[in-house]
Formats: structure tokens, sequence, C-alpha cells
């Protein structure tokens, strides 16, 4: 499943789900290379 994450103030990341750690991060997998962030949410009304 995609997914998209926030690693920095300007910097998202959409690759596939690959797990979510204790504190609400979750890992994607672009290619080879994995990346950790904060998932992005929804809008409301979306």
């Amino acid at each position: 499943m995609l997914r998209t994450i926030t690693v920095g103030t300007h910097i998202s990341v959409q690759g596939n789900f690959v797990s979510q750690h204790d504190d609400g991060r979750i890992v994607v997998r672009v290619g080879e290379q994995l990346y950790v962030g904060r998932p992005v949410t929804a809008p409301v009304g979306a």
C-alpha cells in the first residue's frame, strides 16, 4: 500500500508501506531506500 510521509519541514516521500514504529512514525520503501517519517493524514472532508 502506498503511503506518504514527511521527513522534514518541506520534504515528503511517497512509497510502499513497510512497518510502523511505536511512536507513530512509519517506514516506507522507495526502490532500495527506506525512509522513516510521520504519516501525512487526509484533510477533513476529503
